[in-house]
């Protein structure tokens, strides 16, 4: 029988590395970036801030499925264990929470850029902060499955392939 399925590497990935964390990081810089230039706008005064912050928000909104996409399989294939998985399942949740939140946001911010692109809806910065809330949140849950569980690192890949992580 054929094998259709490519082989895995030593991090358990069929491709050469953890491609998620890469492609997250536009997410992180761009929606935390989002933020700060709102909030520089709206204290100095400087309305075309609001301009570069929108396109932040957009390339932060087409990343993220971009990043969703890569992190629900790279956790497919990740063999969570113990507290991982629901570290894992929560970080996914919330994962997909933000990308309904960013896209959201877009669309709001679009109607309001069509109306005004000098003005920023006073309840937008509200749902900025949650935003930076929710990136913070999912920047700590990712650096607890990494650093402290390992997962798609060599050594607990191997642990668990030898049956000593379960």
């Amino acid at each position: 029988m054929l094998d259709l399925l490519p082989q895995l590497n030593d991090k358990n990935l069929p491709w050469l590395d953890v491609i998620h964390p890469i492609v997250v990081h536009f997410v992180i810089a761009m929606a935390l970036i989002t933020v700060v230039f709102d909030v520089i706008g709206l204290i100095s005064g400087k309305k075309n801030l609001f301009e570069v912050s929108f396109w932040n928000l957009i390339v932060a909104t087409v990343a993220i499925f971009v990043a969703i996409i890569f992190g629900q399989v790279e956790a497919g294939l990740a063999n969570p264990y113990g507290a991982s998985r629901d570290i894992l399942n929560l970080h996914s949740t919330i994962g997909w929470s933000l990308a309904g939140v960013l896209a959201l946001l877009t669309g709001w911010r679009y109607v309001a850029r069509q109306k005004d692109p000098a003005n920023l809806p006073r309840g937008f910065l509200v749902f900025d902060l949650v935003l930076a809330g929710l990136v913070i949140t999912q920047v700590y849950l990712g650096d607890k499955l990494v650093w402290v569980y390992g997962l798609h690192t060599v050594p607990v890949v191997e642990a668990i392939r030898q049956g000593v992580v379960s």
